[in-house]
């Protein structure tokens, strides 16, 4: 489970992601003082940048922008249910239930399958907290009902069914916050959100086009969600 956060960037800083990723395009292997060369910064200031933005070490980063997640397997959803079981991260349900908490007005966003999840969860949302709570998948709704005082969660397993890029503008001109709860990596997707949760290590197998792929992590992810918001109501 990894949390990406680019609100965290400073101008420089902002400078100094676009270019490693620049760098990444450029160049079959990625060495730290490589990098760090081409950005006129030392190492330690790259070390010290991609923690910030929530990476555990520059290789973690280095295999994000090649693409080296971890490939899908044969074994059994299960198995790979357990794995992410045994990884999960707490700290990532807290943030999400913090940044839930700042805003009075929530879009939970998605396309197919993802939507019937964002339905779902807006269900169980409105049961604990007393906010204005939407599930949609249409951008037209979305722009005209959006402000400062919004959080747009987007629910997507790949990122690659559809761009999010014209909803992320359309929140950006009204001061909206986009938060994506995405499960497998996909970099091109740091461009179309504020702050990004990746859920999985492993993903589900490439035969299986978007649409069918499971669900099961993102209710596992946000059913804990549910149950903070819960204990916090009943505090």
């Amino acid at each position: 489970m990894l949390n990406v956060d680019l609100n965290k960037l400073n101008p420089l800083e902002k400078e100094l992601y676009t270019l490693i990723r620049q760098y990444a395009d450029e160049h079959e292997k990625m060495r730290i003082t490589d990098v760090a060369e081409y950005c006129e910064v030392s190492p330690s200031k790259i070390s010290k940048f991609v923690k910030k933005i929530g990476f555990a070490n520059f290789k973690q980063y280095s295999d994000f922008l090649k693409d080296f997640a971890t490939p899908a397997t044969s074994s059994s959803e299960l198995k790979r249910l357990l794995g992410f079981m045994k990884d999960f991260d707490d700290s990532l349900v807290d943030e999400l239930v913090e940044a839930i908490k700042k805003y009075p007005k929530i879009i939970l966003f998605g396309y197919g399958p993802s939507l019937l999840c964002a339905q779902y969860f807006e269900y169980r949302l409105r049961t604990c907290t007393n906010k204005i709570i939407v599930a949609t998948s249409d951008e037209l709704s979305v722009s005209s009902i959006i402000d400062s005082q919004t959080l747009i969660i987007i629910m997507t397993v790949t990122g690659t069914f559809s761009s999010f890029e014209t909803i992320y503008a359309k929140a950006k001109q009204k001061d909206s916050e986009v938060i994506m709860v995405v499960e497998e990596y996909n970099k091109s997707l740091l461009n179309q959100c504020d702050r990004i949760f990746w859920l999985a290590k492993e993903r589900q197998s490439d035969i299986l086009k978007p649409y069918e792929k499971t669900r099961t992590i993102f209710f596992i992810f946000l059913e804990e969600v549910v149950l903070r918001l819960q204990e916090m109501t009943r505090a």
